[in-house]
């Protein structure tokens, strides 16, 4: 980071006293909404840079990338995403387009329509993968100090034991 930038952990943090109108639950979710929302600010430029697509677009491929054979239906996409259909069908018209995905009918099933990726997606994932974790890993110590370290472990209790056992 350029000098000339203020550090993130140098600004003031969001209020996290336990005084406010929020339930425990509701603060530490959305304490880490806001630590997810500040690393994936970071992440955009690098997606645009490495794959030339959205961030949305990116999050498709990603999704896509994690199914070990084949596609997932479009509407499981949106699903996942916790996207709009009609959005998603833009998006992936997108994605058809710089060649990065294929569409095609589910057998036995006229209105089914599974997305998979293509051989070229594969390969720049594969390309961009180190360099997009990377972004993630220099991020998250910025924004996920102590506060949100347990908001987290308030919502996954599972997760804190173990974190003590490693």
């Amino acid at each position: 980071m350029a000098a000339s930038q203020e550090h993130p952990a140098d600004q003031p943090g969001c209020p996290t006293g336990g005084g406010g109108l929020l339930p425990a639950e509701l603060r530490a979710w959305m304490l880490l909404l806001a630590a997810t929302g500040a690393v994936e600010q970071r992440l955009r430029a690098v997606v645009k840079e490495k794959l030339d697509v959205s961030h949305d677009e990116f999050l498709v491929l990603c999704l896509l990338a994690e199914q070990p054979e084949g596609g997932l239906r479009m509407t499981r996409v949106a699903e996942l995403l916790g996207r709009p259909k009609t959005r998603l069908t833009y998006q992936i018209a997108c994605l058809q387009h710089a060649g990065l995905v294929t569409r095609r009918s589910v057998c036995g099933d006229k209105r089914g329509v599974e997305v998979a990726l293509t051989d070229k997606a594969r390969r720049l994932l594969t390309e961009a993968s180190g360099p997009l974790a990377e972004t993630v890993k220099e991020a998250l110590p910025c924004f996920m100090g102590p506060d949100q370290r347990a908001a987290l472990f308030g919502l996954v209790p599972d997760l804190a034991e173990e974190s003590r056992r490693d």
